[in-house]
């Protein structure tokens, strides 16, 4: 989908939502995918020299996020790493009833420096009963449900590889009880450095990430019939002050799609 696609979607949400003013609203809260913190965070902070407006930002596991705006925490915006968890809150009430998708993901591997990990060997080497394989934790985190979608892919080139998969596979990161990696360090950098696994599945953003902080680990891409992509998308609560459309709309903007793509996020 093009942007100016996406772009016409967010508009009909927007009528749908109401009016549209240049009323100044003194905080908007943005609930947002983990994934897309450090691509989001310069797109917000830009944001922010063009207009005199303050926006509070969090990001987390989009299912966690999820969990806390249902239990009564005010947002104004959530953009989640799936189309699911936006739609279930459409489905509820409260927010617009039109989920509009905001940018695109791959998933790719992070392999330990010793690992001989490629694309040609790739569900060969994950079979491996001498892999320790990481995941992020399902349900909670869609990086999770993407991996186990990737099993599921396995399983029609070899039976029985979700079942091998599935159990070996370490639910490390994105859970309630997940432990947290220091403030200043990358999640699956700290997780890989540890030496927890072999193999971790994650987005392709957050594995270019973790090697910028360690340089030894390898990115490897799946093989097109493991390839799993990845849809985020963007919602807004009825009732949010009118600052927060304009947010949506720049946040479709080519400028801030052209930051998404620098980050390695693709609109199509």
């Amino acid at each position: 989908m093009s942007t100016q696609t996406m772009l016409r979607i967010l508009w009909l949400t927007i009528m749908m939502l109401g009016p549209l003013n240049t009323a100044r609203a003194d905080v908007i809260t943005l609930y947002a995918a983990g994934s897309l913190k450090t691509a989001l965070s310069e797109i917000l902070n830009d944001y922010r020299h063009l207009h005199d407006i303050q926006i509070n930002s969090q990001f987390g596991p989009s299912g966690l996020l999820r969990e806390a705006i249902e239990t009564g925490e005010t947002v104004d915006i959530f953009v989640s790493a799936n189309m699911a968890h936006p739609q279930t809150l459409a489905t509820q009430g409260g927010w617009g009833e039109t989920v509009t998708l905001l940018t695109r993901n791959q998933l790719c591997a992070l392999a330990q420096p010793d690992i001989k990990l490629t694309n040609n060997n790739f569900l060969e080497t994950l079979l491996d009963k001498n892999i320790r394989l990481g995941t992020s934790t399902p349900k909670y985190d869609p990086s999770g449900d993407y991996a186990w979608e990737m099993f599921n892919k396995a399983e029609q080139i070899y039976p029985g590889s979700f079942k091998i998969l599935s159990k070996k596979a370490r639910q490390l990161t994105g859970g309630p009880d997940s432990p947290k990696a220091p403030e200043t360090r990358n999640q699956y950098a700290w997780v890989m450095q540890q030496y927890q696994v072999d193999v971790f599945l994650t987005y392709c953003t957050n594995a270019v990430l973790a090697k910028q902080e360690l340089p030894e680990l390898q990115i490897i891409q799946l093989p097109d019939n493991l390839a799993v992509g990845a849809e985020y998308g963007l919602i807004i609560r009825q009732g949010a002050p009118d600052a927060t459309k304009k947010l949506a709309m720049y946040m479709l903007s080519p400028e801030a799609q052209s930051t998404l793509h620098r980050h390695g996020f693709t609109a199509d």
